[in-house]
């Protein structure tokens, strides 16, 4: 019996194959022997052809993944402002170009780690790409202190001292303390006393609370997660599948 015929299947097709096929299908007229005999038939079709459950499977992910994409597009357009334009994240890559990547992303995350490298590849390769740096620290307290850091470090030293904390904290190796922290800074040749003075301000606590209602209004959960122009990708991508991404926007 192919899917087509058990598709029209009607109650008298059901009972007998010999009889006159039926233009409308109504499961509410059928009698209870009806409806058994129709489920037997459809059993039968399923266990001869079992790959169909797999089909209907892989349709309904698409399905709900092509109804997340499409929620995630409302929330970005909804939330653009505080995506693209707010007045406190770093702004990396070429802050002119065509496409914006904005990353939410914690110093302890292991995925965030694999994905710098991924990144800046990206950037490089691209060139015409705009980083945003959303600082999320939602690993612990270590997290929290390196993110308070780096924050702290671009209010006092500025943009280019930003980049360089962001890259070290990323690369370290133990958890961040006062005097992790005080050592990686001068180290860096900062102002680290100033720094580390400013951390617990209440600018640097209401850019973070900032970047955490705007994650939860996202229904960002995890790191690493990035907003690519007005789709969002969540969880670690190699650079050759961001860029395939980017070339499907710009196409």
């Amino acid at each position: 019996m192919t899917r087509a015929l058990l598709t029209r299947l009607t109650l008298a097709t059901a009972l007998s194959l010999a009889a006159a096929p039926v233009l409308a299908f109504d499961p509410a007229e059928m009698t209870a022997a009806e409806r058994t005999a129709f489920g037997e038939q459809v059993r039968a079709y399923i266990l001869e052809n079992p790959e169909i459950i797999m089909e209907a499977y892989a349709l309904l992910e698409q399905r709900n993944a092509q109804a997340e994409a499409a929620a995630d597009t409302q929330l970005i357009a909804r939330h653009a402002a505080e995506l693209f334009e707010d007045d406190h994240s770093w702004v990396g890559g070429n802050p002119e170009g065509d496409i914006t990547l904005v990353e939410f992303m914690d110093y302890r995350c292991g995925y965030c780690r694999r994905a710098t490298p991924e990144v800046a590849s990206l950037l490089e390769s691209d060139g015409n790409i705009r980083l945003i740096i959303k600082e999320f620290p939602i690993l612990g307290e270590s997290s929290l202190l390196s993110s308070r850091f780096a924050v702290a470090t671009k209010l006092v030293a500025g943009d280019a001292a930003y980049h360089q904390v962001h890259d070290a904290l990323l690369e370290l190796n133990s958890d961040a303390t006062e005097v992790t922290l005080r050592r990686l800074g001068d180290g860096l040749g900062l102002e680290t006393e100033a720094i580390l003075a400013h951390m617990d301000s209440d600018e640097v606590t209401e850019i973070l609370v900032k970047n955490r209602e705007l994650a939860q209004q996202l229904s960002i959960s995890g790191t690493p997660t990035f907003v690519l122009q007005d789709r969002m990708l969540r969880g670690f991508l190699p650079a050759e599948q961001m860029a395939q991404i980017v070339a499907d926007i710009r196409g």
